[in-house]
């Protein structure tokens, strides 16, 4: 058998099951709107496919009681892991009346749902950050015991919103974890033209924080990362840059050709380290994934993505006259 890294972690055998599901669970419910959208139902998917491992081991490593998250638009694994449903999310993809992030207002990925502590963001890239910064400048004028968790791509990094709420955080000890998901692209650019330091988390020393990259295809060194940034900003000591390294496996979204800007040979490549396959290698060499429970979990997570399909589907739109409803007065 390998070595066992989850039990070093504190990790059991069950929550790293329930983290590979959590990541599988993404992963289906993503390709179908994909399926869905080529067939003409859903207008538009934006994708977590590739960096499942990085928002789910970083979730996990919270206490998705009482902590928030902050998510940029490919986050279904952080938004499944805070408690969203398949048909919640299915329901933004469809755009009915039921979706509980803007009832059918806004694109999808653009999560909010309140009672999980999932805060909204907006279409301009980064504006979660303050956001993020804010909410625990509050938590700790308040002295609650809460970390905000806020994730966004490398192309985001290079923002004024990242730069002034990192600076803010770091000057003010807030209980912040900034979470970069690296996949190699912002939309076409890739990191070599983004980025004139190696890694983003070179970044971190100018805000007095501490800066990491880590594997972001591999969920346990990226909940590792985090757990500790969260002890960090519990017990007052302030922010921390993370950074999770993976790939784009699909294109910037279900409205752009990524043909134009990258060989095929290199998302192939990529796909070898895809986190759904190598994890599930892991827990098959710890003998956690079992045939019978392998067969078991894919029957059920495809029934759940079908019911939350057929579901959203047959849903009712918004009635016109909820137009102009959460604007001025009404």
């Amino acid at each position: 058998m390998a070595e066992n890294r989850h039990k070093s972690l504190g990790l059991s055998d069950e929550e790293v099951l329930d983290m590979y599901r959590t990541m599988l669970l993404a992963r289906k419910i993503d390709e179908r709107m994909w399926l869905l959208n080529r067939a003409g139902k859903i207008p538009f998917v934006i994708s977590c496919q590739g960096q499942e491992a990085a928002q789910v081991g970083a979730s996990y490593a919270l206490d998705r009681e009482k902590d928030y998250a902050l998510p940029y638009y490919r986050d279904m694994g952080v938004v499944l892991s805070f408690g969203m449903t398949a048909q919640d999310l299915m329901l933004s993809g469809f755009a009915k009346a039921e979706d509980p992030n803007s009832g059918g207002r806004q694109m999808p990925g653009h999560f909010g749902q309140k009672k999980n502590r999932i805060v909204t963001g907006s279409s301009p890239v980064t504006t979660q950050v303050p956001h993020a910064v804010g909410i625990a400048l509050a938590g700790k004028m308040e002295k609650k015991d809460f970390v905000s968790l806020v994730t966004f791509g490398e192309g985001s990094s290079n923002q004024g919103d990242f730069h002034e709420g990192a600076n803010f955080a770091g000057v003010h000890k807030l209980p912040v974890i900034f979470m970069v998901e690296n996949n190699k692209y912002a939309i076409s650019v890739p990191v070599s033209k983004q980025l004139a330091c190696e890694k983003v988390s070179d970044r971190a020393i100018g805000y007095g924080m501490p800066g990491h990259t880590v594997d972001g295809n591999d969920p346990l060194a990226v909940y590792e990362a985090v757990k500790e940034a969260a002890d960090r900003g519990r017990r007052g000591e302030g922010p921390t840059l993370i950074e999770t390294v993976s790939y784009r496996l699909t294109p910037h979204s279900s409205d752009d050709d990524d043909r134009t800007y990258r060989e095929r040979e290199e998302v192939e490549e990529a796909k070898k380290k895809d986190s759904i396959v190598t994890f599930a290698n892991y827990l098959r060499e710890q003998d956690i994934l079992t045939e019978e429970k392998e067969t078991e979990m894919n029957q059920e997570i495809d029934k759940i993505v079908n019911d939350a399909t057929d579901y959203a589907e047959n849903a009712e739109y918004a009635d016109a006259e909820s137009a102009l409803r959460y604007v001025y007065e009404e």
